[in-house]
């Protein structure tokens, strides 16, 4: 098998790596509190802060992997 297609592989696997640990910051910093305040009500001033910093850490992380894809090799 070729080398080329190996780092390929491996830069995919990353990627798809990269792009999960995002949602799941989405997921679990971005989304989870804002549905807890809606059911239950205001809970800490800071929750919406947390929130807006766990949505740029997921896109900065689905950048990455974007990023991590523009290295395939033809």
């Amino acid at each position: 098998m070729s080398n080329k297609l190996v780092r390929n592989e491996q830069r995919k696997l990353t990627a798809t790596y990269l792009n999960g640990v995002g949602m799941a910051v989405l997921g679990v910093g971005g989304f989870a509190p804002v549905v807890s305040m809606t059911l239950s009500g205001p809970t800490s001033s800071i929750v919406p802060v947390l929130v807006f910093g766990c949505i740029l850490a997921s896109s900065g992380l689905h950048l990455l992997a974007r990023q991590t894809l523009g290295g395939l090799e033809e």
